[in-house]
């Protein structure tokens, strides 16, 4: 199994810090029909760290409105987002980086 199938992107956002910060969970947008036991298996072999849960929840994409010339709306793309926390002896590089 290839992580670059399943795992998208890391989620850098400031609920996503705090998460980490407090409570040593991480949150991954992944492809819709990713199921847990992927997540968990493609986070421990890439990252080698120890999997203790994970959350998901599948987001809706939003409607948005575009005003240049003709009124036009389109919608974007729904996706997945997983929270996995890690055993508090791990930790994951690349999202300690804006840490000082």
């Amino acid at each position: 199994m290839e992580y670059k199938k399943i795992l998208k992107s890391p989620v850098m956002t400031e609920k996503s810090k705090s998460l980490t910060d407090t409570g040593n969970k991480y949150t991954f947008k992944v492809v819709s029909g990713a199921t847990k036991g992927q997540v968990k298996k493609i986070v421990e072999d890439l990252y080698k760290v120890k999997v203790v849960g994970i959350n998901s929840v599948s987001v809706k994409g939003k409607t948005k409105r575009s005003w240049s010339g003709k009124r036009k709306e389109y919608q974007r793309k729904d996706y997945k987002k997983v929270v996995v926390q890690l055993s508090e002896k791990d930790t994951i590089k690349i999202f300690d980086e804006g840490k000082k």
